[in-house]
């Protein structure tokens, strides 16, 4: 017995209970054991996280997949788990640590602080898996992994040994993000790039061998800055090979002010004529540019700053190196001063001396730690690389030959743009929370990489006693007894970069190295179902361990969703107050709503505008169903025993079976082409629209009826169409249809497992020339297989698409004039074919009825005054005159043509200025387009009112 009322709260927790409690999501069953596999790696949230609207559309569109899949007979792995994400809990913990006035992280020690961060994720961590649960994410839980659990750290500390035994891990000397706060290097997606409103300073840098003069500008050389305090680290200025100005120049040097040295003037064309005086200051140790700049023309790095952004000059080796004797020592007494008011310092000096020209203002980009919230500092230093340019190239060329495409194809470009362009991964970080780099270092520095201590030991002894640094005896000696052998070799303090471990998530997780069986089954993946943002930190970097470990790629699949933005396209950030929280929607409206609403608006390509009211509106939808179903149930629709759709008699019942199958048809097609919009509004159509609107209501008067074979027939039909639309549902709006499926009749099986309503196509057979897996753009053979039968029944769709076409055009034209629901109207057929009158005379009373007519003749010719409308090639007329005024609606509809026409040429004048478009936020750009949208579709209706009017005339 369905309840009166259908309230989500009241069951969606029991059926996620349910669907626990039997096992329903679990990967492997004996049933399916020789099952096609179909595998989804979730992209594993931080441990510390909470769900998020991005989490909400993320999982939605891989939970629509994996249901799909399942219900279609696969063997469906949706792997889940979460990342350990080194910093963020490290700060957690820290924070708590502080708040509860304990020792602090130092204070405690690093095993320790350990204990304190597992202690941690034991009692709070992970609270994000249960907030995934209620959306309905039908991961197989009972395999849930952790980046740092036992058999995933092994698979880290394998891929760390083997891709430094190959080369392809290195230590180097480079410039990292370096955030002065947490005292870490970070990766590019934990850089936060704000506009600031800072200064341009131009300095006189002077020429070697002239005596400089302020009014003189032979003597010296215009640079710009915005980080006057970085010059005391300068090695050159750079001019354009091809400026005039300074061609003459070239080769010679100039004395870097405050601090004497001498540095070359060197022709690059990073430096732009058109920018500033055309000539820039380059500080390798301090700018990413200036870096490539410094290698190219083999300068020195200079870092003048500590790790904590303070000036670092008295033990600095590299700064006072080739300095001459009489060098100023002003600069030395900024030692240990914050690099801030350093600036203020230097700057003051600079104006004193002459050296200052000019400040401007300057809005520019400054990169801060999106976590520490303080100025990120390009930073020299020793750090752990992987090689990522040998890496990328199987990578690159994986995604050419077609092994893995993406969806939409569009970012196959971006994926190119910085694969080709691809830097050293620096894969080191300053935290203690993470996964230890397995390097050991001995006591003359020589590293020893290995997967666990004793190998390091053993590999340490035998090198130091072949060296003769120790003798045998004293090697067997320290082999024996650790006690012995403690500070003799000690393990590097920084831990890997999270992405390393995430990177090797796809085979990680299925066990590897210690147990392949899964591996081999699930491997590789069917689809990766990700954002834009991580297409460089996470989907490249696991094309690349995947490749190099497993020699296939991981997915050959890659779809990239959208943003989800605010009602008016503003990007959410809890600055603008504009943050919608996906569990707060799961309380008000249900999780089906939301997971609905984010299908149904996930439209390749284009951002999400969610709205509380677009939500709300698809809880209607729900309520629509639930309502449809007890109506149903009410009027004793059952499904009988062996009853067959395509047998049916009555013409009724058979368009709806041609129509559901349709819908099954369109669904399938458009999940397998990630086209979720499409299979949702497919979906909504058919159910509220097709089956609710038109086969509902015109069954009525059959079901109200007595008995009948007629009856009988209709009320199983209903039954039948109910149940294929909870399962083709099920995959969008999986509680309630869960909740229907049990409470409508007695069932062998939960909904989730129950069998799809088409069997899958086949795949296609590919036998690639390329030697590449899954190369589709070689392939010598492609055979497609044939397109799955289903029920299709043309007369029974044109008999009652008719009788629906034309009660729409009828009820559309009523609203378009305004005609009173009271107001019964004559109806023509004109020149009607024998088929037409039929099916009218069969259906008189209903679309009487339902378009509110007096009633239906058939005529030879349009009678004067009457509006025509064309329904499937036939002429139907509604004769006006006397009905509506015909000159008050055209002065009506002329009026509300110059309204629109007003509309668009006000939004067309703000689009066309070109300082709106390039100052004005997107949103609002994207709002003046929508505006212009709506205004021509609503100008275009007029114009069709206005066409019919004069047709009527």
């Amino acid at each position: 017995m369905i309840e009166k009322t259908y309230q989500p709260a009241d069951i969606e927790g029991r059926i996620s209970q349910a669907w626990e409690a039997t096992q329903a999501f679990k990967a492997g069953q004996p049933d399916r054991r020789d099952a096609e596999p179909f595998t989804i790696v979730i992209p594993p949230p931080n441990v510390t996280g909470s769900l998020h609207m991005g989490h909400a559309l993320n999982n939605t569109l891989q939970d629509i997949l994996c249901r799909f899949e399942r219900m279609r007979g696969r063997d469906v792995l949706w792997q889940p788990g979460t990342d350990h994400a080194g910093i963020a809990t490290q700060m957690v913990v820290e924070r708590q640590l502080m708040e509860r006035q304990e020792p602090g992280r130092r204070d405690l020690g690093r095993a320790a602080f350990l204990e304190r961060v597992w202690k941690w994720k034991a009692e709070s961590g992970g609270v994000i898996v249960n907030q995934l649960k209620r959306l309905g994410a039908s991961c197989d839980w009972s395999r849930e992994r952790f980046t740092m659990d036992e058999g995933l750290s092994r698979a880290v500390a394998k891929v760390f040994v083997e891709l430094h035994r190959d080369g392809m891990i290195y230590k180097d000397k480079r410039l990292v993000n370096w955030d002065p706060k947490l005292l870490t290097a970070i990766s590019d997606l934990e850089v936060q790039q704000i506009e600031v409103k800072g200064s341009l300073w131009h300095l006189r840098y002077p020429l070697e061998g002239k005596t400089f003069n302020p009014e003189d500008s032979s003597t010296f050389i215009v640079v710009a800055t915005t980080r006057p305090e970085t010059m005391l680290g300068d090695t050159a200025v750079a001019v354009h090979p091809d400026d005039e100005r300074y061609r003459h120049l070239i080769g010679k040097n100039v004395i870097l002010p405050l601090v004497g040295r001498k540095i070359p003037i060197v022709a690059d064309e990073y430096s732009d004529p058109e920018k500033g005086s055309g000539a820039v200051k380059i500080t390798p140790a301090h700018d990413f540019n200036d870096f490539e700049v410094g290698k190219r023309h083999d300068l020195a790095q200079i870092n003048v700053l500590d790790i904590e952004g303070r000036i670092a000059l008295t033990d600095n080796e590299a700064y006072w190196r080739d300095l001459p004797e009489n060098a100023s020592p002003r600069a030395a007494t900024l030692h240990g001063l914050d690099r801030f008011a350093a600036r203020k310092q230097i700057v003051a000096w600079l104006e004193e001396d002459g050296i200052l020209e000019k400040i401007e203002p300057n809005t520019h980009m400054v990169p801060h730690g999106d976590r520490s919230g303080v100025v990120i500092e390009p930073y020299l230093t020793d750090q752990w690389y992987v090689d990522a340019k040998t890496m990328a190239r199987p990578a690159i060329e994986a995604v050419r030959s077609g092994a893995t495409t993406f969806v939409p194809k569009n970012w196959e470009k971006t994926y190119f743009e910085w694969m080709e362009n691809i830097q050293p991964w620096c894969i080191s970080r300053q935290l203690w929370w993470g996964h230890q780099i397995p390097a050991w270092y001995g006591p003359d520095g020589k590293v020893f990489v290995a997967e666990t201590e004793e190998e390091a030991v053993g590999n340490a002894l035998g090198y130091y006693v072949e060296q003769e640094v120790i003798t045998p005896e004293q090697g067997a000696d320290m082999a024996r007894d650790p006690a012995k052998r403690e500070g003799f070799i000690t393990r590097d303090e920084d831990v890997l970069d999270t992405w390393f471990s995430s990177a090797l998530w796809p085979f990680s997780t299925l066990g590897w190295p210690d147990d392949l069986k899964d591996v081999e089954h699930y491997y590789p993946t069917n689809v990766l179902v990700t954002g834009f943002d991580i297409i460089f930190f996470w989907v490249a970097r696991m094309m690349m361990m995947g490749l190099h470990f497993m020699k296939d790629v991981p997915f050959p699949t890659v779809y990239i969703h959208a943003l989800v933005r605010d009602e008016k396209g503003a990007k959410m950030s809890k600055s603008k107050g504009n943050v919608i929280d996906p569990l707060h929607l799961i309380d008000d409206y249900g999780a089906d709503a939301l997971r609905f609403t984010l299908a149904a608006m996930a439209a390749q390509g284009r951002d999400i505008k969610l709205s509380t009211q677009r939500v709300e509106g698809y809880r209607n939808f729900a309520t629509k169903l639930w309502n449809a179903c007890r109506f149903a149930e009410m009027n004793g629709c059952a499904l009988p025993p062996g009853f067959d759709p395509t047998k049916a008699k009555e013409t009724l019942n058979r368009w709806i079976a041609h129509e559901t199958m349709q819908a099954a048809r369109d669904v399938s097609e458009a999940i397998e082409a990630y086209r979720f919009n499409d299979a949702a509004g497919v979906m909504y159509r058919f159910v509220w629209n097709v089956f609710c609107d038109w086969y509902l209501e015109l069954a009525k008067p059959v079901m109200m009826g007595p008995d009948s074979p007629a009856k009988a027939e209709t009320q199983a039909m209903v039954a039948w169409a109910r149940d294929e639309i909870l399962k083709l549902l099920h995959p969008f709006m999986p509680f309630i249809t869960e909740e229907l499926w049990a409470v409508t009749s007695t069932r062998e099986k939960m909904l989730v497992v129950t069998e799809w309503p088409i069997k899958p196509q086949p795949p296609m057979v590919v036998i690639p020339t390329s030697g590449v897996p899954g190369d589709v753009a070689s392939a010598s053979v492609v055979i497609s297989a044939p397109p799955t039968e289903t029920f299709s029944d043309p007369a029974a769709e044109a008999e009652i698409g008719w009788v629906v076409d034309l009660i729409t055009a009828i009820r559309s034209v009523r609203a378009e004039m305004n005609i009173p629901p009271a107001t019964l109207m004559p109806l023509m057929l004109v020149d009607a074919s024998a088929d037409t009158q039929q099916r009218a005379q069969r259906w008189s009373d209903v679309i009487k009825r339902l378009a509110r007519l007096a009633d239906i003749s058939f005529v030879d010719a349009t009678p004067a005054g009457a509006m025509q409308l064309l329904v499937r090639g036939q002429i139907a007329a509604l004769p006006l005159k006397g009905v509506i005024d015909l000159s008050a609606e055209k002065a009506r509809l002329d009026k509300e043509m110059v309204k629109a026409e007003a509309d668009i040429k006000r939004v067309d004048a703000k689009l066309a200025n070109e300082k709106f478009v390039a100052n004005a936020p997107e949103e609002i750009v994207e709002e003046e387009k929508e505006k212009r949208e709506e205004a021509l579709a609503r100008k275009a209706k007029i114009l069709e009112a206005l066409e019919r009017l004069r047709n009527a005339s």
